[in-house]
């Protein structure tokens, strides 16, 4: 019998196989070249069996809509709240459910060992439908098992395995609800705002003109803040400084006015000329208390979130992706947690013991041990993961970086949550100065406790003197000071965190995402301390929601759909009528905003500048034949201000125009990207945005055209299939001449065959090689450093054939560190043309 394991993480699934193997493995590479199989025997519901482990990377599929919503410019984006939709795979590269369906062909029993969350619930149903049609018994769910765990430690992982439940159908369906909202209405929002824009304005800087359910109020916290601070009114206060001097020890100290401060500068003098001809202060009251200043309670995702930010100087999405790391390598229990309160039965002492290897905090680790270890505060109890702690011991030789500050905080803090709580002592002394009432305080540490762990959460010392009541103390000066009220400051990432979670915003996993998409959206920066700086983009979005609908931007809307969400998790609302009442809502608010749009777009008239006022001319229109203009910030794209059409380009390089020469098919001229290698080949705006033919894409160029008579499509220039990525064909790039190499026309692909710097000309002939059936190269050497006989320049050769150009290839697979079967029998390539012109340029037997 074979019973299939499958973890969410190729390294999780490495560390639960050596656990229940006892080391016991033998692993193999799968056939996706990402993840691997470890398989041992052992019992199974005392059976003896043969157990393979191995699992997902993430998500095994993603929710898209058909293909023919895809098209923005075809599709209404209202449509999108009807529209069909799909699930597909997440990641094709790694051909994920193959590899699942393969390993799992004839297995008995299947065990899942997804993280124990929603998400993880979501994808252990996306493995079951992966998978359940090969296993021995396709129909039979009692031998299709969930492992609920915390932590990768052997007792509880061992734990685990003897315990073993069903998947939640419930939790999977809520995720299921969640990704079909925010696609559904992420994108029909997101496409309306980016197309009515983008089309008008053309210094927005960005890609997308994005909304999102959780996202906008995200944005809309940042966006309040900064209306806060300009509409702030600063008011001028006056207070008295009031300094007194103890004769006995010499010392100073200043004392602060009972009233603070006042609005009244009149008043306050009034004050100030009363009191101006005293000498000395009488002291009316000494009161000496002992305070506590308390552990904290146990760590949860929100609050390391919170403490990374604002401590560390670590981005939410970062100090989560740093957690998620310390936890598959087994250093920290499940990162993602709600519950702030250990269990009853927390092995306390275990955890201890480990951390008196520490150089740093093990004397205080071996303390605790020693019966100085107090019960931990009472937090809450959510029901979902224990807090995050520590679960073996590390050293900063094993973390590098970032892992070792992470796992430093999440130690001292555990220890924190059992360590004796800060005590100090509070002096204060009360002065009249005739009428008025005056005071200082002093604080002093009397036990540091849990603060030694934390040095920055001491109590500072603040020494007064040491008096009595009916003691006089001589006044040095009183003056009257002259400040303003200031305003707030901008939101810190950690303070946004602490608000999302209020306002149910998000979950503890999506937070960091929420913050991380507003940042590179270009809707905020972030500035000194970890401040959150609208840009003028993202105040303008808000500001214009909040004159159509505020609802879209308030975080009641989402925090009302979060807890639909959390009622179909726990069984008590119907998946279909939750999906089916939200969308009405969110559809009739779409339609409302597009009726009232122009209420947003005068803020943006106010604040960006039109597409025709800005960018530089670069090339001639195929429509009207004027000059397009080249709009620079993001996205990058040209604008016709004749025909009023704009075209997207490719992103993040530089754009130039390709020797002035014209598209066959459309008359637009032709431009060149200088930075990415697969449209460093010319591509024409036009085909780039509305490919001309079935077997082009979108963002393609004429390296991946079939045009039959174009000499720079791939049927003027293919050399071959690719022996790199068997996907494309091998292309030759002759754009910057005379340097000419051999590129692949898959995007996906990295290989660029470098041809001898002898040649000064190179291009595809119609002749067949021979030995191998591949097009030749006409090629012109340089007079001084042909490798021709009798000093000829000029030949017809084979890249894969002739001496003198296959030392590239050879050269390439050198630096590579690739070795490839020369076997010209092995690989053919056999592709259709355009019309079926000069089929024998494409269809030949190489190597």
């Amino acid at each position: 019998m074979i019973v299939l394991m499958i973890a969410e993480k190729p390294s999780l699934a490495q560390s639960i196989a050596k656990i229940l193997s006892n080391n016991d493995l033998q692993s193999r590479k799968g056939f996706n070249n990402a993840c691997s199989i470890h398989e041992w025997s052992g019992k199974f519901m005392n059976y003896q069996v043969r157990y393979k482990m191995t699992s997902v990377c993430g998500h095994v599929m993603s929710l898209d809509f058909v293909p023919k919503y895809n098209n923005w410019d075809k599709t209404d984006p209202s449509e999108l709240f009807s529209g069909e939709t799909l699930k597909k795979e997440a990641t094709p590269n790694l051909k994920m459910p193959a590899f699942l369906e393969k390993e799992a062909r004839g297995v008995d029993y299947l065990v899942l060992w997804l993280d124990c969350d929603r998400e993880g619930e979501n994808i252990c149903f996306e493995v079951i439908d992966s998978v359940k049609h090969v296993l021995a018994k396709p129909n039979d769910n009692r031998n299709i098992f969930r492992a609920h765990f915390s932590s990768i430690t052997e007792q509880d992982i061992k734990r685990a395995m003897n315990n073993l439940g069903k998947p939640n159908k419930n939790e999977s369906l809520s995720v299921d609800a969640r990704q079909e909202l925010d696609l559904r209405i992420g994108c029909a929002f997101t496409r309306y705002q980016t197309r009515f824009f983008q089309g008008k304005y053309g210094d927005l800087d960005c890609n997308l003109v994005s909304y999102g359910p959780c996202q906008t109020p995200t944005l809309s916290f940042c966006v309040d803040r900064m209306d806060k601070i300009k509409s702030f009114k600063p008011e001028t206060f006056w207070y008295l400084d009031v300094e007194l001097q103890y004769s006995k020890t010499g010392q100073s100290f200043n004392v602060k006015w009972s009233r603070n401060h006042l609005f009244d500068k009149d008043v306050v003098y009034m004050f100030y000329n009363d009191l101006k001809q005293s000498s000395s202060a009488m002291v009316t009251n000494v009161n000496l208390q002992e305070k506590t200043k308390q552990r904290p309670i146990a760590l949860n995702t929100v609050e390391m979130l919170r403490a990374a930010s604002a401590g560390l100087g670590m981005s939410p999405i970062h100090a989560m992706q740093i957690a998620e790391k310390l936890y598959t390598q087994g250093y920290i229990s499940y990162p993602r947690t709600e519950t702030t309160t250990y269990a009853a039965n927390f092995n306390f002492k275990e955890v201890l013991v480990q951390q008196t290897k520490s150089s740093s905090w093990g004397s205080i680790a071996q303390d605790l041990l020693n019966g100085n270890m107090v019960n931990p505060r009472k937090g809450v109890d959510q029901g979902d993961h224990p807090p995050i702690t520590p679960t073996s011991f590390a050293s900063p030789e094993q973390l590098p970086g970032d892992l070792w500050r992470l796992y430093e905080f999440i130690t001292k803090h555990f220890l924190a949550t059992v360590s004796r709580d800060c005590k100090y002592e509070e002096l204060t002394i009360t002065f009249k100065i005739k009428s008025e009432e005056f005071s200082c305080c002093g604080k002093n540490t009397i036990e540091n406790g849990w603060t030694e762990l934390m040095p920055w959460k001491q109590i500072d010392f603040k020494e007064i003197p040491n008096l009595k009541k009916g003691e006089s103390v001589q006044i040095g000066h009183i003056k009257v000071l002259e400040k303003q009220t200031n305003p707030p400051d901008y939101l810190t990432e950690s303070e946004l965190i602490g608000l999302m979670e209020k306002n149910g915003i998000g979950t503890d996993a999506s937070i960091p995402v929420h913050i991380n998409n507003i940042c590179e959206r270009n809707y905020v920066k972030l500035e000194r301390d970890r401040r959150l700086v609208p840009t003028n983009l993202g105040v303008v979005l808000v500001h214009g929601y909040q004159r159509i609908d505020p609802e879209l931007c308030l975080p009641k809307m989402r925090s009302q759909v979060e807890e639909q969400l959390n009622l179909i998790a726990l069984g008590k609302a119907n998946y279909r009528d939750v999906l089916k009442h939200t969308l009405r809502i969110f559809e009739q608010k779409f339609h409302f905003f597009v009726q009232n749009v122009s209420l947003m777009d005068s803020l943006f008239e106010d604040s960006f500048s039109s597409l025709s006022a800005t960018g530089k001319p670069m090339s001639r229109c195929g429509k009207c034949r004027r000059f397009m203009k080249l709009v620079l910030s993001k996205p990058q794209r040209l604008y016709c201000e004749y025909c009023k059409d704009t075209y997207n380009l490719p992103q993040n390089g530089t754009i130039k125009l390709y020797r002035e020469l014209k598209c066959p098919l459309d008359d637009f001229e032709l431009l060149i990207n200088s930075i990415n290698k697969n449209l460093n080949h010319p591509f024409c705006p036009y085909c780039f945005n509305n490919p001309p033919f079935d077997d082009m894409k979108k963002g393609d160029g004429c390296i991946n055209c079939s045009h039959s008579t174009c000499t720079h499509a791939f049927n003027s220039n293919a050399l071959s299939k690719c022996f790199e990525c068997q996907n494309g064909l091998l292309i030759l790039d002759s754009t910057t001449p005379p340097k000419f190499r051999v590129i692949c026309n898959n995007k996906l692909c990295k290989l660029i065959i470098i041809l001898p710097d002898t040649l000064i000309k190179a291009d595809v002939s119609d002749d067949l090689c021979e030995n191998c059936d591949a097009p030749m190269l006409n090629i012109v050497y340089h007079k001084d450093k042909t490798p021709l006989e009798n000093g000829q320049t000029s030949t017809t050769a084979c890249l894969f054939c002739d001496n003198n150009l296959k030392v590239s290839i050879e050269n390439y697979l050198k630096l590579a560190n690739k070795k490839i079967n020369f076997d010209r029998k092995k690989f053919t390539h056999k592709h259709k043309s355009a019309g079926g012109r000069r089929k024998k340029r494409v269809v030949h037997k190489n190597w």
